[in-house]
C-alpha cells in the first residue's frame, strides 16, 4: 500500500500522533511544509477507556482539520516488555525514552511500508517531553531505517499555548497525564 501523491508537490510526512491536543498544533503547523498523514500508534495508553477517549479526540481533530489518519492498534504486550523494570522511573526518564523509541520505530517502519520518505512526531509540543531526547531518538531511527526524521521542538513559538487554545476552540478532549499506567495521576501525586 502506498499513499497517493500530493498534488501540491510537498514531500510526504508520516506524523506520529500521541494525542489530539499535541496534534491540534503540530498537524496544522507541519501541513504548511509537508503532505501530512497522521499515524496514531500508542500501545502505552492505559486504561482502555482512556485509549478510546484519545483516539476519539484524534478522530474529532481529523474531521475538523482535514488530514489523512492511519490508526494502528496492538503491540501492548511488546510495549510492556520493553519498559519492564522501569516502572519507577520519573517522567522524562529512561522509561519515557524506551516508550518514545518504541513508538517512533513503528512509525518509521510504517513509513517504509508506505513509501513515505519522512517521519516525525507531535510529542515535542508537550512541555512534559524533552525535545532534544525525542530528536536524538528520531535521528537514531533515521540511521536504522533510512527514513528521514523531522527534528523539531514544536513547543517553541508558543506551540503548547496554541495547542491549548486550539483544543478549546475545537472542543477537543485534553488528557491529564502522559498516557501509560505509570504516569497516571494516582501513581504520581
Amino acid at each position: 500500500m502506498r499513499l497517493p501523491s500530493d498534488i501540491s508537490g510537498k514531500e510526504k510526512l508520516l506524523l506520529h500522533i500521541c494525542c489530539a491536543p499535541d496534534a491540534s498544533y503540530g498537524v496544522p503547523a507541519l501541513k504548511e511544509f509537508f503532505d501530512v498523514t497522521g499515524y496514531f500508534f500508542n500501545p502505552n495508553i492505559h486504561p482502555e477507556e482512556e485509549y478510546r477517549k484519545r483516539l476519539q479526540a484524534t478522530y474529532d481533530l481529523q474531521e475538523k482539520s482535514y488530514f489523512p489518519l492511519i490508526v494502528e492498534s496492538g503491540k501492548e504486550a511488546e510495549w510492556e516488555e520493553a519498559v519492564r523494570g522501569l516502572e519507577k522511573e520519573p517522567e522524562r526518564g529512561r522509561r519515557c525514552e524506551i516508550c518514545i523509541r518504541f513508538r517512533l520505530l513503528e512509525t518509521a517502519k510504517k513509513a517504509v511500508a508506505l513509501g513515505v520518505p519522512n517521519f516525525g512526531t507531535v510529542l515535542t509540543v508537550s512541555p512534559k517531553k524533552d525535545a532534544s531526547m525525542v530528536n536524538r531518538i528520531g535521528a537514531d531511527i533515521e540511521r536504522i531505517t533510512g527514513v528521514r526524521f523531522l527534528a523539531a521542538d514544536l513547543k517553541k513559538k508558543d506551540g503548547y499555548l496554541k495547542s491549548v487554545r486550539a483544543c478549546k476552540e475545537l472542543g477537543i478532549y485534553r488528557q491529564r497525564y502522559c498516557g501509560c499506567v505509570f504516569s497516571l495521576p494516582a501513581q504520581n501525586p
